[in-house]
């Protein structure tokens, strides 16, 4: 029999209560595409609740020689898997059209997944996932809030996030020393931003790279004389909405015009 050893250096952290594993699953919804991902199975307790609904085209993507093996051996036929790290897949390879996500994320490199979830944006119409506490706070927090940040403005400039619920380390092997927390992003209507998206994006990750700082000294690489709105530039980024953002952009877009 296969056994599948939790490896640090992957982030492992399995999780062993079903109930908790039935709630992550039903917070996946059937409404926007039957197609659905999931990124690092591990031992697959979700997996087997995914593959209990006939509705679903499921696939799985797994990093991990050892799951990968024992997941075969456990789903024999019953499994897509595509051993590999999800940050180097494209996502076309695996389905041709939308594709929802769901998954336990490895914590050490959830901000990634999330990025790459953000670059394919419009074949991802929703996620579920777990992630830790913190950064599911942080992605859920409103302009004003000190969690606020990076993954909070960009995920909701083209995401509702919702944070379902709160879950705790004993239900893993091994225990995390973290508190976990799954949320739900949904796809919104913004298609485009109204404003150079790569400049946007590249605002926010500045901007909160000193964010005990006022914008007008975070971003000053960015403006000349001629900025017109100095309000925004008195505030820290915290205190910037996803349309301040974009408002900014604008703004510092036209300078060069």
């Amino acid at each position: 029999m296969t056994y599948v050893r939790p490896k640090k250096s992957l982030g492992q952290h399995f999780l062993v209560d079903r109930n908790i594993a039935s709630r992550i699953v039903e917070g996946l919804s059937a409404d926007y595409t039957r197609n659905v991902l999931e990124i690092g199975p591990g031992k697959g307790i979700l997996t087997t609740l995914l593959l209990e609904d006939s509705r679903l085209n499921f696939k799985a993507v797994e990093i991990d020689r050892e799951s990968v093996l024992f997941l075969k051996t456990e789903f024999q036929n019953r499994l897509e898997i595509i051993q590999g790290d999800f940050l180097k897949t494209e996502p076309g390879e695996i389905f041709k059209d939308r594709f929802n996500v769901i998954g336990n994320f490895p914590y050490n490199i959830s901000s990634q997944i999330f990025f790459k979830i953000l670059s394919y944006r419009d074949l991802v119409p929703e996620v579920v996932c777990m992630v830790q506490k913190e950064v599911a706070v942080r992605i859920a927090s409103a302009p004003g809030n000190k969690n606020y940040g990076i993954l909070s403005v960009l995920l909701q400039a083209f995401y509702h996030i919702e944070y379902l619920f709160g879950v705790s380390p004993k239900v893993f092997n091994p225990p995390p020393k973290v508190q976990s927390a799954v949320i739900r992003l949904t796809r919104n209507d913004v298609k485009n931003l109204e404003c150079d998206e790569a400049l946007f994006f590249q605002l926010v990750k500045t901007g909160f790279n000193q964010r005990r700082k006022m914008l007008r000294n975070s971003i000053k690489g960015f403006l000349t004389d001629s900025f017109e709105d100095g309000a925004l530039l008195e505030k820290r980024p915290e205190q910037l909405s996803v349309n301040d953002f974009v408002r900014l952009t604008l703004l510092i877009s036209r300078q060069t015009q």
